[in-house]
């Protein structure tokens, strides 16, 4: 990733599920421009690598195991930057399941529970949490999907609960304002590992290119670099919004 702007020293960042991914790639993004970071995963050694990969490349970095529906761990987070670096200025809300590719009519509720906790509620209450440490002019970065504009078939209350993250994007910045900006990402189609279903599949993978107005999918750092500009001093007069990267890919509730 070559980035040539250190628009954040001094900056203290929390990244959820950014061991690997669009959450890995932000908290690099962060971290080259200047920002301590945090990183967090399930599993320790997937934090443990995550962490040795970013210290490599001369970031300040330190890691915590969270699954972000286990409350304590979600406070051990917020904790551990607060020890290590003594605040925070940058909360990016990134992890998200999509446990099946069912339609809502065959949903079983435990599916819906899990949904539902991980994807909208698990944001609400780590801001929560968060909010205490936030210093004025800190930065909150939810992460929807294109899927929340139109939920389609294999994501479809996957892409309902993304759709929830615009509103609360909305309401947020309204409660955390004028000293907090909240604001959205809405990123199309990244080869990813939690795309694999879809990007793993050469027809599918076609469709979703030719769908793009530039011909291609989208990549991690291109999340990261909108992501870094909303964490940004560039982006002082954004609240409220949702930055949709994906190409041109139509998006309208």
């Amino acid at each position: 990733m070559d980035v040539k702007c250190r628009r954040l020293e001094g900056k203290v960042a929390v990244v959820t599920a950014s061991t690997q991914g669009i959450g890995l790639a932000i908290a690099e993004r962060l971290g080259l421009e200047g920002a301590a970071a945090v990183v967090s995963s399930r599993k320790q050694k997937n934090v443990d690598e995550a962490v040795e990969g970013l210290k490599a490349k001369g970031i300040t970095v330190v890691g915590a195991v969270c699954h972000v529906s286990d409350a304590q761990q979600r406070k051990n987070i917020i904790e551990t930057a607060v020890k290590n670096f003594g605040h925070i200025d940058i909360l990016v809300s990134n992890a998200a399941a999509n446990p099946t590719v069912n339609v809502i009519l065959e949903m079983k509720e435990v599916v819906l529970d899990k949904l539902w906790d991980i994807n909208v509620k698990a944001s609400i209450l780590l801001i929560q949490d968060a909010a205490p440490h936030l210093r004025a002019g800190s930065s909150v970065i939810l992460i929807s999907s294109i899927a929340g504009y139109n939920p389609e078939q294999g994501l479809t209350m996957y892409g309902v609960t993304k759709t929830a993250l615009f509103g609360l994007t909305k309401a947020l910045a309204g409660e955390m304002g004028p000293d907090i900006r909240v604001n959205c990402i809405a990123p199309g189609f990244v080869p990813t590992r939690f795309a694999s279903f879809f990007i793993d599949n050469e027809t599918i993978r076609k469709k979703l290119n030719e769908r793009t107005m530039l011909k291609r999918l989208g990549s991690v750092e291109d999340m990261a670099a909108a992501a870094a500009f909303l964490a940004s001093d560039d982006a002082s007069f954004i609240t409220a919004e949702t930055i949709v990267v994906a190409g041109g890919v139509p998006s309208r509730l």
